[in-house]
């Protein structure tokens, strides 16, 4: 069979962009190819499967600006000295050499805000100058570009003018096994765990708090007003990392709001999370896609999201009524969650019906698609 290269960050089952990754390597692997995986991290149970090599480059000191300089040029001599007959698929600007891309974060789409001292708002700053500038160099040239939404498709075309018929749109897939529906054993075993109130309901954010992309700040004032409120009876669960985890779970408990406000730091199990979630925030600025929804979804739970996500593309009319318009405001977000919370069982139920149509659509689904699309490039 024909070899493959993949490049990018991480092959791993952790973050959306690096699970779809992990999936398409698999998928290629189990299907008999010998697949050459250049990156920083590969998930130890890929890199010992048949048929795949783990080329790993180096972060130096675990900098992400660091390493990426690094495996855009491994990536390179790798694709040189597998020649011609190799399909290449590489991530983003990671394949400034004229083969196909794939783009889980547009990074033309949206200027971060970074959060933390000096030293890391100038780091960020450098790195998006240089990450503009592959990205630009690598769209430009490739014969194809995979978007896994019709919002990045829209982005990569509206930025950088590649032609529509160099694009192409394939979303995520989904474990079934891993985010199935939640029981109702599982929700009591998932609240307790967590430590969810009795008597209480639970809302989920889960995301980065490095900077303001993911919109926490928006919803922590919003959590803000409506914990004044006596009879607001629901609790939130914050699932994430980043520069500002500490700085958010002190705000926290100088706004007197800890107790309905809870801070838990970078969790492996998003799962769990949801399953003791009755409807997750995530009030993005800017979002390719978003696989914690989608997985949301998939769990029977209802998210509330802006519209700047790709994966409302995906929602039914009948959800319509959880998307709100981005950027995201503190009052729009506060209407939507007393909205959600009077009609808090029909919005599980609703999102369980959207969940089962999520669930039909497995990773190896996606990969077939990204494989075939590849495979005519």
């Amino acid at each position: 069979m024909i070899p493959w290269l993949l490049a990018t960050g991480d092959f791993t089952t952790l973050g959306g962009m690096d699970h779809a990754n992990h999936a398409l390597a698999s998928f290629l692997a189990r299907n008999g190819h010998v697949v050459h995986l250049v990156a920083h991290r590969v998930e130890s149970s890929l890199a010992s499967a048949a048929g795949v090599q783990a080329h790993i480059v180096p972060r130096p000191f675990g900098a992400h600006l660091a390493g990426a300089p690094l495996l855009a040029r491994a990536a390179a001599r790798q694709a040189r000295a597998m020649g011609l007959s190799t399909r290449v698929l590489m991530n983003g600007g990671n394949g400034a050499i004229g083969t196909p891309t794939w783009v889980h974060y547009l990074h033309a789409a949206y200027t971060p805000d970074a959060a933390g001292p000096l030293r890391a708002r100038a780091t960020s700053s450098a790195g998006r100058r240089y990450y503009l500038a592959r990205e630009r160099a690598a769209l430009r040239a490739a014969p194809l570009v995979i978007c896994n939404s019709g919002r990045t498709a829209r982005d990569v075309e509206a930025h950088y003018g590649i032609e529509h018929s160099r694009l192409r749109v394939v979303y995520y897939g989904s474990d079934a096994s891993v985010f199935p529906a939640v029981s109702h054993g599982e929700r009591a075993t998932a609240r307790a765990a967590l430590g969810v109130r009795n008597g209480r309901l639970a809302a989920s954010f889960v995301g980065a708090l490095g900077d303001r992309r993911k919109g926490f700040d928006v919803l922590f004032d919003a959590w803000q007003a409506l914990s004044c409120d006596d009879g607001w009876d629901v609790d939130l669960l914050v699932a994430g990392t980043g520069a500002e985890v500490a700085t958010w779970a002190a705000r926290a408990r100088a706004a007197g709001i800890d107790r309905t406000l809870r801070v838990l730091g970078f969790r492996t199990d998003v799962q769990t999370v949801l399953a003791a979630s009755d409807v997750l925030v995530h009030p993005a600025r800017y979002e390719a896609y978003g696989l914690g929804v989608h997985e949301a979804l998939c769990r029977g739970v209802p998210a509330i999201v802006t519209d700047a996500a790709g994966v409302t593309e995906r929602y039914p009319k009948s959800l319509s009524g959880l998307i709100v318009p981005s950027p995201p405001q503190r009052d729009s977000l506060i209407a939507a969650l007393r909205g959600w919370r009077t009609l808090a069982i029909e919005w599980r139920s609703r999102a369980e019906t959207a969940g089962v149509s999520l669930r039909a659509r497995s990773w190896d689904e996606m990969a077939a698609e990204i494989a075939a699309a590849v495979s005519a490039a």
